[in-house]
């Protein structure tokens, strides 16, 4: 399939690739590395006690940070990451918790890249 019929095909299906892929290598790197520092800076019965509270916060904050760079509306971009967020839920209740954030973060670059298409962020880009 040639590069233009690939756009065409994208642009059919609402979303941006190369947002998608952005949105997805971003998001994931930023949720890491929040991951990180606060193992690092926090004792783990906090997360214990606090983790159903911090956890959601830093996705969000993640993802509020990822619409910006990437000249996304960031309200919107936040209800995609709240609506990804719902299975990722479901994966900590189950005990997949990283499995969970691996989709979640799948689910939020296709809001990302569905978003992008959009006429208004198209024109703020």
């Amino acid at each position: 399939m040639a590069p233009g019929e690939r756009r065409l095909r994208s642009h059919r299906l609402g979303i941006d690739r190369a947002v998608l892929w952005r949105a997805a290598l971003l998001q994931a790197a930023l949720v890491v590395a929040v991951a990180l520092a606060l193992a690092a800076a926090l004792p783990e019965s906090f997360f214990e006690d606090w983790g159903w509270l911090s956890g959601p916060l830093a996705w969000l904050a993640c993802a509020a940070l990822t619409a910006r760079i990437l000249r996304l509306p960031v309200p919107e971009a936040v209800v995609g990451a709240l609506l990804a967020g719902l299975p990722s839920a479901i994966a900590v209740v189950a005990g997949i918790h990283w499995l969970g954030v691996a989709l979640a973060v799948a689910l939020f670059a296709l809001a990302c890249a569905h978003l992008a298409m959009r006429p208004s962020a198209v024109a703020a880009r």
